[in-house]
């Protein structure tokens, strides 16, 4: 069977991560076929598109999308192309590596995170001079799709239920919508939940990381509370994330462009890895993905490093000692 791939290297480190991503890829015997397609400010710049719509046609009709990074553009490139597989939910794992100085070295959380709505639906006006608006939007529909996803989840033995993180104490029409509708599918389905205010989240994950395992959450909340649990495992460059779709998902590292030191090829390597080995175990090569992890893992605590975790390895060196641990 071939796997239809999706490239898309963007900007920055975007263009350095990726290739090392393909060539994990490409160090197993599953049949792949890699078709790269341009987005960015790059493209913008060349093209006045920062999405070409033949990228955003590829991205909905492939297995898989691997993407790298895209700077001013994001909002005009991310945002359509998570539209493009009709992704529901956005898995942001952030783990604590062993060998990588962590503020908090215990972390080991997964943010499952409404990728659809909120306060990305892009509804702003510009009512005069002094006043603008946004909408936030909040269906039930999209919750509850969240909710059977974070249930599937955490079934097993590995997962406690999950935290329902959200501020329906002020927001209370639409993040009491979301918070009902997340609560009362895991009640239907007998998973383990508890709530906790999105503020006291930022505070209590950091004094005291273990306390979380999974974490359900609208959009902008998981898109920043995830960058904050970053900071407690070594920063950006260490976090994959995936978008789900029903058919379709796009695998992308957290991280951005990085223009301060892309075109040196000194750029980390892992978080694209990482992403690479969640696009693995999406596609049902669970023993692979596992594989993958383990690899990054030991490179991460064994070296080589790149200058960011305080190493002087270039980005080949480090996908070399990847895939000879593979």
């Amino acid at each position: 069977m071939t796997h239809e791939i999706a490239v898309i290297p963007g900007d920055g480190i975007g263009q350095e991560v990726t290739p090392a991503a393909i060539e994990v890829l490409e160090s197993f015997p599953i049949d792949f076929e890699f078709v790269e397609a341009e987005a960015g400010d790059a493209v913008l710049a060349e093209t006045g598109e920062a999405l070409p719509q033949e990228t955003y046609d590829l991205a909905a009709s492939a297995d898989a999308t691997l993407f790298g990074a895209v700077g001013e553009t994001a909002a005009d490139v991310i945002l359509p192309l998570r539209t493009a597989v009709d992704s529901f939910v956005n898995i942001r794992p952030a783990k604590a590596y062993p060998g990588v100085d962590a503020v908090r070295p215990e972390t080991d959380l997964v943010f499952l995170r409404e990728n659809t709505e909120g306060v990305y639906s892009g509804l702003e006006d510009r009512l005069t001079q002094d006043v603008s608006t946004l909408t936030r939007v909040v269906t039930e529909s999209a919750s509850k799709r969240l909710a059977e996803f974070a249930c599937d989840y955490v079934a097993g033995d590995e997962h406690d239920g999950f935290s329902i993180v959200h501020k329906a104490n002020v927001m209370r029409e639409t993040d009491g919508l979301f918070r009902d509708t997340v609560r009362d599918v895991a009640e239907e389905q007998g998973v383990e939940t508890n709530e906790v205010l999105m503020d006291a989240f930022a505070t209590r994950v950091c004094l005291d990381p273990e306390q979380f395992d999974v974490v359900v959450c609208p959009n902008l909340a998981g898109d920043v509370l995830s960058d904050l649990a970053a900071g407690l495992v070594g920063g950006l460059g260490l976090l994959p994330s995936a978008n789900i779709g029903p058919e379709r998902a796009v695998f992308e590292p957290v991280h951005g462009t990085a223009p301060d030191i892309a075109g040196e090829g000194i750029a980390n390597p892992a978080a694209m890895i990482l992403s690479t080995a969640m696009l693995l175990e999406y596609l049902g090569y669970e023993a692979e993905s596992a594989a993958v992890d383990d690899a990054v893992e030991a490179t991460l605590e064994e070296g080589p490093r790149t200058a960011d975790l305080g190493g002087d390895a270039s980005t080949d060196d480090v996908t070399e000692a990847i895939i000879d641990r593979l």
